[in-house]
């Protein structure tokens, strides 16, 4: 049977960014109907060739066609005119708008003398929210969805404007197994609809679960496009990054004394309800739930982002009062937050003065900076986490996702501190970037620092985590040993059952 035509495709695209050659001769398609998964490590290309695609970048060299016709100059206009559209990993709406005002926008034509029909627009947005399975009002703020329902009314909104070609970057990072699978669904129905769907992640599970066909990228080249019948996990790692292994094995570790004591801490503005917990010096504990569980709310109460109503906060045997983050900061605590590009990195800053940004004594002599400090003290970090950069005063927008989180990662370790929060450090990030980090999570406990790690990964936290405690309602539903804990007991305890659904083990 002869394959369809291409809804779209890229053929033989090179571009290079001064000296650096971002793409060499790569090619890519996808077909009405299909699911086709980009994979590869942070720096292959990915961004690139999908900024290409969508019109955001002007090839070198290389075509790209459109149902068979050559497009000579794309444009973001141009883009969505021909229905391609893209859904970032971190969603792009407006949050102070509501969700039927966001879906309304760019897509309505409303003449300078034409009245809103406020009902009419409620009423289409409320048909494309059921065609992705959300039932979410139209008329509530973006602002104060959740991440998953976020996600799902930017695919909404691309329905909305007769998309035919959906780009995903990443839309599981942040969601759990159940949310996953909801939008597992939402994919295949879109994929019956005949809609074309290209689509990125680092997890390669998924891919294998959903897509169609994968095409892998390795520095800025193809390896290949194949179909995932008859592909295994190993065969992708392998294309993807050669001798990296995905799993991460556990150490033991002996934990000194405590370094973190939470005694019933309370928070109404972050949902947290009577948590306690204990981390040593020299441990990693992991911290799991469902999104809405208020495993990120903990970690803000503990920074003082959000101060604690009730209870109390020991560090190494003192009580504190952590009242903002400038407390928890000299107090000994740290925290790497989940959305690198809201809270962690500043993008139009140069790389140094992100990585600086939270010890800016130690670089600056009589209140003035010292560029000289600062790049020798951010280029120790740079070599110790491997990020790759041109130099320290390249901006940080200049990075891949993985090497903007390690640059946040960077940030905070160079105060020094007691106690590190890392929320989704890994998130979005490649196979080997993830290694790298299981690594040197790993190298900070045995230093004798005392980690709080928070994942929606679960294999993740089994194989990096001494115990995890996981929470459900605001609260810690229970603590597991990290060495004898399972994936069935994480998820148990998550969804407050003693039965794991089928779909969810």
């Amino acid at each position: 049977m002869q394959p369809p035509d291409p809804l779209l495709s890229a053929e033989g695209i090179s571009k290079s960014f001064g000296a650096i050659q971002a793409l060499s001769g790569v090619s890519l398609d996808v077909c009405a109907g299909e699911v086709h998964a980009l994979v590869g490590e942070n720096g292959a290309g990915k961004s690139t060739l999908i900024k290409v695609m969508t019109g955001e970048e002007a090839p070198d060299s290389g075509t790209l066609w459109a149902d068979s016709r050559a497009v000579p100059a794309l444009t973001p206009a141009t883009a969505h005119d021909m229905g391609i559209w893209i859904v970032h990993q971190l969603p792009s709406l407006f949050p102070d708008l509501t969700v039927a005002e966001n879906l309304a926008l760019g897509v309505e034509r409303i003449r300078p003398w034409q009245r809103i029909d406020r009902s009419a627009r409620r009423r289409r947005a409320h048909t494309l929210l059921m065609r992705v399975g959300a039932s979410i009002d139209p008329d509530r703020i973006v602002g104060s969805l959740t991440m998953p329902e976020q996600q799902l009314v930017e695919i909404a909104r691309a329905l909305g404007a007769d998309a035919r070609v959906l780009i995903l970057d990443e839309p599981t990072a942040s969601l759990t197994a159940p949310e996953v699978e909801a939008l597992f669904d939402t994919l295949r129905s879109l994929r019956r609809d005949g809609v074309g769907i290209v689509y990125i992640s680092h997890r390669l599970g998924e891919v294998l679960a959903i897509a169609d066909r994968v095409t892998i990228l390795r520095d800025g080249r193809t390896v290949g496009t194949r179909p995932i019948e008859g592909l295994s996990l190993r065969d992708l790692v392998a294309m993807m990054a050669g001798d990296v292994r995905p799993d991460h094995a556990r150490r033991d570790r002996v934990s000194g004394r405590i370094a973190l004591e939470i005694r019933n801490l309370s928070c109404a503005a972050g949902g947290i309800q009577n948590v306690s917990l204990t981390v040593s010096q020299g441990e990693v504990l992991g911290v799991a739930g469902l999104v809405g569980s208020g495993r990120t709310q903990l970690a803000e109460t503990i920074f003082g982002i959000t101060p604690a109503d009730s209870g109390e906060i020991v560090v190494n045997g003192n009580s504190v009062d952590v009242r903002s983050p400038i407390h928890a900061r000299r107090a000994g605590i740290a925290y790497v937050p989940e959305d690198r590009r809201r809270h962690g990195v500043i993008l139009d800053m140069a790389v140094a003065a992100n990585a600086t940004l939270a010890c800016l004594d130690s670089v600056s002599r009589f209140g003035l900076i010292r560029r000289t400090l600062e790049e020798d003290a951010t280029t120790r970090y740079v070599d110790a986490l491997h990020i790759k950069v041109p130099s320290p005063s390249a901006p940080a927008t200049a990075l891949s996702g993985g090497n903007q989180q390690k640059v946040a990662v960077a940030r905070w370790l160079m105060t020094r501190p007691d106690l590190l929060i890392l929320d989704e450090p890994t998130q979005g990030v490649d196979v080997r970037s993830k290694s790298e980090l299981h690594a040197l999570i790993d190298e900070l406990a045995d230093d004798g620092l005392a980690v709080v790690l928070i994942s929606s990964d679960i294999q993740e936290l089994l194989s990096v985590s001494d115990r995890i405690a996981v929470m459900r309602g605001g609260t810690i539903a229970g603590v597991l040993q990290g060495a004898e804990a399972s994936q069935h007991d994480v998820l148990a305890l998550a969804l407050g059952t003693d039965r794991i659904p089928a779909e969810s083990s």
